[in-house]
């Protein structure tokens, strides 16, 4: 099965990307490919029922990267969208907790405002968020512990007017919708870039049980897409902290969401899809240094 290359966005003072620390490029798992330079990623390793770290792996990026200017401009408008969430929290709430590069800097906002006097318990949607947490002093807790959450605070690869999203790019999109779902209010956070007019430019990822791999990828290219199996560049396929596989699904420009979610959601095999359709509360978009709010 082809693989799609994970890399990881490395910034001054973040790892993470949308949704769990790795953004994963299109690019074939061949040598022949040019090689622009080589960035460290992280192997997530289940260990006693939990997560660990592994020694970082060297792998290629091929392809064009953003500008140093681009990706300072994309930086200063995540921060300003996590700032303005993080204000909407209040002490006493329990807080979703969501995975990537624009929500680690909602995390990092939010445990300034627990040194503040701020009373919160978060619940992080990945292995990653829960670290980056833990080691800024903010108290954890689980769903187990508390099933109901006030609020959550989450990056989007995609976000299209009526707040649908495409979230998947790094991978802990299974624990996120699990968050959002239980959430009173969902709230999404990106820069500018995040905004679109459809769906679907974005690789729409599908989590799936490894054993069914084989059989869901046929079914998904049905509907009309490129299905490619996300791989480290070293080979090894990705795997999700739930232990699962992902495949990339290129749809281009999907004319009706709702009806995509549906139909992968009956593909026997497929634990979730990339698709967050209605669950947004709204979007707070940094923009040409001030924070755009759209509501549905």
């Amino acid at each position: 099965m082809p693989c799609t290359t994970a890399r990881l966005n490395r910034r001054p003072g973040m790892q993470e990307h949308e949704d769990g620390g790795l953004a994963f490029s299109e690019y074939p798992c061949r040598k022949s490919l040019e090689i622009r330079r080589r960035i460290p990623v992280r192997r997530w390793l289940s260990y006693n029922g939990s997560r660990r770290v592994a020694p970082a792996k060297s792998m290629t990026v091929p392809g064009k990267e953003d500008t140093p200017q681009k990706t300072d401009l994309r930086d200063q408008e995540k921060q300003a969208a996590a700032r303005a969430a993080v204000e909407l929290v209040e002490s006493g709430n329990i807080v979703g907790l969501g995975s990537g590069s624009t929500a680690a800097h909602a995390v990092r906002f939010l445990a300034e405002r627990v040194r503040a006097g701020l009373s919160i318990v978060g619940i992080p949607t990945s292995q990653q968020t829960m670290h980056l947490a833990e080691q800024l002093g903010i108290q954890l807790t689980t769903l187990d512990q508390h099933p109901h959450i006030d609020i959550d605070i989450d990056g989007a690869d995609e976000i299209d007017p009526q707040l649908n999203l495409i979230k998947g790019g790094g991978g802990a999109f299974l624990r996120e919708k699990i968050v959002a779902s239980v959430s009173r209010r969902f709230i999404v956070i990106a820069d500018s870039a995040k905004q679109v007019k459809r769906l679907g430019k974005f690789p729409l990822p599908v989590e799936v049980v490894p054993f069914a791999q084989s059989l869901v990828k046929p079914r998904i290219e049905a509907l009309g897409a490129e299905v490619t199996l996300r791989c480290y560049a070293y080979g090894n396929p990705y795997v999700t902290d739930e232990g699962h596989h992902i495949l990339d699904c290129h749809f281009g420009e999907i004319a009706d969401p709702p009806a995509l979610a549906d139909e992968l959601r009956c593909i026997p095999g497929v634990l979730e899809h990339g698709l967050f359709i209605g669950m947004a509360e709204m979007a707070l978009v940094g923009k040409s240094g001030q924070v755009i709010r759209i509501s549905r």
